[in-house]
C-alpha cells in the first residue's frame, strides 16, 4: 500500500524564549511515526535558518547554494506531506516560519498536501494564525487538508517531551492524520503514474 511509504515533514515556526511549539512537534512527529511514516523536522533554531537574502531557487548552479540549504531541499523534495506547527503572534504566523518555508520555492512543496497544526496559552489555540497559513500553504502549492488541529492552553495539554495529557490531543492529532495520510497517498499515487506539470 503507497501510505506505508509516506514520508513527512514537520515544520515547527516558534523561535522564542520558552516556546511552547518544540512539544507540539514532538507530539505529531510522534503520532507520525506511530504510524510508521518517517519524518523530518525542521526547526529554524536547530537549522539555524538565517533571514532569507537569496532563496535556494534562485541558485542558478544549485551546487553553489550553502550545503545545509541543498539538503533541506532534497528532504522537502522527497516528503509526500507538511505539517505546519505555528504559534500566533500579534494574530499572525511567526516570522521565523515564513522566513524557513520562503528559502524554499514552490517546486519543493506543490502537488502535496499540508496540515495545520496551531496553539496557544490561551483558549484561542492560534486559529487566526491558522486561517493564515491557509492563504500562504495554498500559495506555496501544498493545499491543506479542511481539518485544523488547534491546541488551546497548550501548557496543560502537553508534556515538555511532548506526551498528551487530555483525550483531545491523541482524537484530534487522529483526525488531521487521517484526512493527511488519505491526501498524501492519493496526490503520491498521482504524482508516480502522471508525473508533475511542468
Amino acid at each position: 500500500m503507497a501510505s506505508s511509504t509516506l514520508k513527512f515533514a514537520i515544520f515547527l515556526g516558534s523561535t522564542r524564549e520558552g516556546r511552547q511549539g518544540l512539544r507540539v512537534a514532538k507530539f505529531m512527529k510522534n503520532q507520525l511515526e506511530a504510524r510508521n511514516y518517517q519524518v523530518e523536522l525542521f526547526d529554524p533554531l536547530e537549522l539555524k535558518f538565517p533571514l532569507l537574502e537569496k532563496a535556494f531557487h534562485h541558485y542558478e548552479n544549485k551546487s553553489d547554494a550553502p550545503q545545509w540549504m541543498q539538503d533541506c531541499d532534497t528532504k522537502l523534495r522527497a516528503a509526500d506531506a507538511f505539517v505546519v506547527v505555528s504559534a500566533e503572534y500579534n494574530h499572525s504566523i511567526p516570522p521565523a516560519l515564513a522566513n524557513m518555508m520562503d528559502h524554499f520555492g514552490e517546486s519543493a512543496y506543490a502537488y502535496k498536501p499540508s496540515g495545520i497544526v496551531t496553539y496557544a496559552s490561551g483558549i484561542g489555540g492560534g486559529v487566526r494564525a491558522a486561517m493564515q497559513l491557509r492563504i500562504f500553504l495554498g500559495v506555496l502549492g501544498c493545499l491543506s487538508v479542511s481539518d485544523i488541529f488547534s491546541i488551546p492552553k497548550v501548557h496543560e495539554a502537553l508534556t515538555d517531551e511532548g506526551k498528551p495529557l487530555n483525550d483531545h490531543m491523541i482524537s484530534g492529532a487522529g483526525k488531521l492524520i487521517t484526512q493527511l495520510e488519505w491526501m498524501a497517498a492519493a496526490m503520491k499515487n498521482h504524482r508516480d503514474a502522471v508525473g508533475i506539470p511542468k
